[in-house]
């Protein structure tokens, strides 16, 4: 475990997140009635609305940023399923995944975690459009009917599966950066192309079957130095999205992330607290 942490300055990404299909993050059902779906949405307890958990965001991006690097899974978080963890310091210190989502805190490689992800909720217009205007089988969402055919019978299992219809928009994602050293600030462009990795993916379930392609929408970028944390600084170049290519895409275009590396590099400063 290491002895000290200096934290440099952190770094904001914030925005939405567009639904381009229907989008299904499961939740657990509180009740069992007739009629119920067999595979709801997750809710906000208080509004009923439908949300996306940055967990869900975060999660994805890591596990499609190890097979992007091709990082070894071998530490198992549940029955049949396992992540990439550095369990040595050693190994920590050259690992692409590991510096950025982080390892157990019990382990001698352990450090603050790189990186934040918030909850994104559903914006008003599309809360509105929702509710007023759309004709949705359940408050804010859509009943997708599928079926699971026998290949030798050819019978069908139908089921039913909750999503959030294609064209709602999720407001108030944030991403925040930690930095603790000058490295930090290459890799957080990383972040970005985990980012994409995950706009040419999808989030949440049957990814493969049409739904959960995604897209970040508004984002801006900015940073607070430890020189002046109360100073909120934004980067004013970060490109608009066009009809062919989204916001993650033209950021990770060289010119573009060779600009945002060197504007980071002149807004956070690597020294001692107060100098």
């Amino acid at each position: 475990m290491t002895e000290k942490v200096d934290l440099f300055g952190r770094i904001f990404v914030r925005g939405k997140i567009k639904a381009i299909t229907g989008l299904h993050i499961g939740g657990s059902p509180t009740a069992l009635a007739i009629g119920a779906v067999d595979n709801p949405v997750i809710r906000d307890t208080l509004t009923g609305r439908p949300y996306i958990p940055g967990s869900s965001v975060r999660g994805k991006m890591r596990s499609l940023w190890e097979k992007m690097t091709g990082v070894r899974q071998n530490w198992p978080i549940g029955k049949g399923v396992k992540i990439h963890v550095c369990e040595r310091r050693t190994q920590y210190e050259k690992c692409p995944v590991c510096q950025i989502y982080g390892v157990p805190g019990q382990l001698e490689a352990s450090f603050p975690t790189r990186l934040v992800m918030r909850d994104a909720f559903l914006s008003e217009e599309s809360e509105e459009e929702l509710r007023v205007r759309a004709k949705t089988d359940l408050p804010y969402t859509e009943v997708k009917w599928e079926a699971a055919i026998d290949r030798v019978t050819s019978a069908a299992v139908p089921r039913q599966m909750e999503r959030v219809p294609a064209g709602a928009v999720f407001d108030g994602f944030e991403l925040v950066f930690s930095v603790y050293d000058e490295g930090d600030l290459d890799r957080f462009v990383n972040v970005f192309e985990a980012m994409q990795l995950l706009e040419d993916d999808y989030l949440g379930g049957l990814g493969s079957r049409g739904s959960g392609k995604v897209v970040f929408e508004n984002l801006t970028i900015s940073v607070r130095s430890r020189r002046d944390y109360g100073d909120e600084k934004a980067w004013g170049e970060i490109p608009q999205a066009t009809e062919e290519k989204t916001q993650v895409s033209l950021v990770l275009e060289k010119a573009n992330r060779e600009a945002l590396t060197a504007w980071l590099k002149s807004e956070i400063t690597f020294g001692p607290y107060g100098a």
